[in-house]
């Protein structure tokens, strides 16, 4: 019997490239966490709001709406402001960091520099999971 959706942990994935967006899903479904995936930034506020994830794991580079404009959004709406934030992207930049950091984000991640267990692990951290 699947656990319910009460004990899963809910993360929503925000990235924009289909492939890297399979894997992610795959690998944390197989973690055990409920996920949904966005594809663009314009999406992640009504999605937020209406699937309630414990986390979201955020590209900066989207079509419509960049990862630091999400990011200042969610941290100024009162039911997402609260949310756990990861940013995951290609910006290796220490002012992308610094940005990032300045918005609220609660950890950052270079895509070049993690490999999907390093993430899978930083979000168990982030969300209290041993």
């Amino acid at each position: 019997m699947d656990e319910t959706n009460s004990t899963q942990k809910r993360i929503l994935l925000v990235e924009d490239d289909d492939g890297l967006a399979g894997v992610y899903v795959m690998r944390l479904q197989a973690e055990g966490f409920d996920v949904r995936r966005v594809a663009d930034g314009e999406d992640v506020l009504s999605s937020a709001q209406n699937y309630h994830p414990d986390l979201v794991l955020l590209d900066i580079m989207m079509p419509k709406l960049s990862g630091f404009d999400v990011l200042d959004i969610l941290r100024n709406t009162p039911d997402t402001a609260h949310l756990k934030v990861i940013m995951l992207t290609a910006l290796s930049q220490e002012s992308d960091r610094k940005r990032a950091e300045s918005l609220g984000v609660d950890d950052y991640l270079v895509k070049s520099q993690v490999v999907i267990a390093d993430v899978v692990d930083r979000i168990k951290y982030s969300l209290g999971i041993s």
